[in-house]
């Protein structure tokens, strides 16, 4: 079945709204994402100072109320009540998709523990718009945040590579700088895509084989995003049979089976049996 959130008379149902923002470029944001905006009797946001220039642009006049991560426990109850009075609240962050590694979670639970309705409004998403050009695997692991202890971030990386899909973090430049011999160690053989900036004026795209992946020079500005490329699959070489092992062949081929040789054959081999059996098998026609 499936539920509109707007009747004919343009009416929005009361509730919470999870609105995506844009992550860069101001432009980026859907149509259906200003209307809930300017429809919310509140908006719960991370920086009420960033939230403004996006707000103005669009000429969104709704209440705010700063909500980020230090405050949001605290302000758990006043908007739960805000909700429950049958209120339009819509819940944004700094840029892209709230409660994806960023404030949001603990609102939304709680909201289901109350029966409010909760509804997703779709738009800018870091993570997709990186894999969406990184070239890899389209199946990926979202980790988020590079963890604050070293320790912890080394248990989870070995963890990570044994993951044969794409994996995308988040992380300052700093923080890069300082993990690069960790990368390198831990996703050998894959490549990288390090985004920085997207969707802004001076975005930037750098594609390397992680191998060859250095710091920094010097800490650019912003978080960036970096998409790690599935494990590289080993390519399956052929090998082939030693003159000693067709000599071996050679000698049983008359009081043995081709079943039987190649059986026994591979037991001291890594050539593959069906490679075994094809030689059995010529050297019969040839007879």
């Amino acid at each position: 079945m499936i539920l509109d959130t707007e009747s004919k008379n343009n009416k929005v149902k009361g509730g919470l709204y999870i609105v995506s923002t844009p992550i860069g470029n101001l432009s980026d944001i859907t149509l259906r994402a200003i209307n809930i905006l300017k429809k919310s009797d509140y908006i719960l946001c991370e920086d009420t100072r960033v939230s403004k220039n996006l707000l103005a642009k669009y000429e969104v006049k709704s209440k705010l109320i700063s909500n980020h991560k230090f405050n949001e426990k605290k302000n758990l109850l006043k908007v739960i009540e805000i909700l429950k009075s049958n209120c339009i609240v819509s819940l944004i962050s700094d840029a892209g998709t709230p409660s994806i590694s960023d404030p949001g979670a603990i609102l939304v639970n709680e909201c289901l523990v109350n029966k409010i309705e909760v509804f997703p409004i779709p738009g800018a998403s870091a993570v997709s718009s990186a894999v969406s050009i990184s070239g890899f695997n389209e199946k990926y692991f979202f980790y988020g945040f590079f963890p604050e202890k070293y320790n912890k971030l080394k248990e989870d990386f070995e963890k990570l590579s044994y993951l044969d899909s794409s994996i995308v973090f988040f992380i300052s430049p700093h923080k890069f700088n300082k993990s690069v011999k960790n990368i390198k160690h831990y996703f050998s053989g894959r490549k990288i895509l390090i985004c920085r900036e997207m969707t802004k004026f001076y975005e930037e795209y750098v594609r390397i084989d992680i191998d060859n992946l250095k710091a920094f020079t010097s800490n650019p500005k912003g978080e960036l995003t970096i998409v790690i490329s599935e494990k590289k699959k080993e390519k399956n070489l052929s090998i082939t049979l030693k003159e000693s092992d067709k000599k071996n062949i050679e000698k049983m081929i008359k009081k043995l089976s081709i079943k039987d040789i190649t059986d026994l054959i591979s037991q001291n081999t890594s050539v593959p049996k069906k490679e075994i059996y094809n030689y059995c098998l010529k050297l019969k026609n040839e007879k």
